[in-house]
């Protein structure tokens, strides 16, 4: 589960998008409140914060999100628990508080909001508010046997090697099945093997490298794979043929809908492999004199 806060000044605006309608909002829990709607709770609110008039932002707005798997089986009543024990981890007991949850995604999520000020007139301090909820979210999620957001991280990276390593391999596969001689023909080798290449394509209209999207994983080439850079790959292209002719099929490309150019990074890069190339083939003749 994760936690978001922010103390915010807009508390009527804010909490008409809570119990939005469109949204299948329902009251999931509240506390020292008595107001059917938001311009009531909020007049409610208002009444305990005219004791404190020097706080502008006077309104706490928290997000709670369970994942998507632990909200498909969270019924009211758990996600009233939810937001009893995310307040008393947060240390806001005894104060106006209202939440809705929101059911119009497949991610469901409660809004929280909290008046800072207490019946005495003091603010909340908001010091780090943000990673406060973040941390107590963690802390309810423990408690209830949900999914943390450590978890999630854990999981995520897990499967983020092993898409990289197969998106490694389905570049190698396009490589020698289809032994690409220019840009366009490698992105189209790519997407037979069932790896979408997104070019990136910079300010100056130039193609300084490329992104792979596979099984909802969005990479840059570096983060697949060091040799999965776009001069890299431009090196792999090159190493069968001369630079002109090289240059000649790809100096002008037609991707993403548009005619671009190669960054000066990915030309010299392409160009050192060339050179290198004609240099090895030049001793290896001479060697054999």
């Amino acid at each position: 589960m994760i936690g978001k806060g922010k103390a915010i000044s807009h508390t009527q605006a804010s909490m008409a998008y809570g119990w939005n309608q469109e949204k299948d909002a329902e009251v999931v829990y509240s506390q020292n409140i008595t107001g059917d709607t938001p311009k009531e709770v909020t007049a409610e609110f208002k009444l305990t914060q005219e004791l404190n008039e020097n706080c502008e932002k006077n309104t706490l707005a928290f997000v709670l999100s369970p994942t998507i798997d632990d909200g498909k089986h969270l019924e009211k009543k758990e996600l009233s628990r939810i937001c009893d024990q995310f307040m008393k981890q947060m240390n806001l007991k005894d104060r106006q508080a209202i939440a809705f949850i929101h059911r119009d995604k497949a991610h469901k999520h409660i809004h929280l909001y909290v008046n800072r000020i207490d019946f005495k007139g003091v603010a909340y301090n908001d010091s780090f508010i943000g990673k406060r909820s973040q941390l107590a979210a963690e802390k309810v999620a423990e408690k209830m046997q949900l999914t943390t957001v450590k978890q999630v991280q854990w999981e995520k990276q897990h499967n983020l090697s092993a898409i990289r390593s197969e998106i490694k391999r389905r570049h190698d596969l396009t490589m020698q099945q289809f032994k690409p001689r220019t840009f366009q023909d490698y992105i189209k080798g790519m997407e037979t093997n069932g790896v979408k290449v997104i070019p990136s394509i910079n300010k100056a209209n130039k193609l300084q490298g490329f992104r792979f999207e596979f099984d909802n994983y969005n990479l840059k080439g570096s983060e697949v794979h060091r040799s999965m850079t776009g001069g890299y790959i431009g090196k792999s292209l090159a190493s069968e043929k001369s630079m002109s002719s090289f240059l000649k099929e790809n100096t002008q490309l037609k991707l993403a809908g548009k005619t671009v150019e190669l960054s000066t990074g990915m030309a010299k890069a392409i160009a050192k492999q060339v050179i290198k190339k004609i240099i090895s083939k030049g001793m290896d003749a001479g060697m054999g004199f």
